[in-house]
């Protein structure tokens, strides 16, 4: 099993979840983050003047998967994801040494 992580745009949510639910992957916690990166934040302008916002919102997106499945959720969330632009995002993919359903004590990728 693998843990996948994606920091994307918080516009991407919905349809994101809709497509990994579309292949069974309901299971997932979502997170609001903010964040910098190669971005450095962002510099608006206002009545008052400019101001720079240096962490931006964006999303952290976890999930679980069995190791034939981390391939084709990497293709659906760059996929989904990519504008092309600065600030997109990152997946990240862990290793993941165990799993347990704490409702039946049941463990390994059945739980998923």
């Amino acid at each position: 099993m693998k843990k996948v992580e994606a920091i994307v745009r918080p516009e991407k949510l919905e349809e994101l979840r809709e497509a990994l639910d579309a292949i069974g992957l309901s299971g997932m916690t979502v997170t609001e983050v903010k964040g910098r990166g190669a971005q450095k934040g962002i510099t608006l302008e206002w009545r008052v003047g400019e101001y720079t916002v240096e962490f931006l919102p964006k999303i952290k997106l976890e999930l679980v998967v069995p190791d034939k499945q981390v391939e084709s959720v990497i293709k659906l969330i760059s996929g989904l994801c990519q504008t092309g632009n600065i600030g997109d995002g990152k997946i990240f993919i862990l290793p993941v040494e165990e799993g347990v359903r704490i409702r039946t004590g049941e463990r390994g990728e059945k739980i998923l």
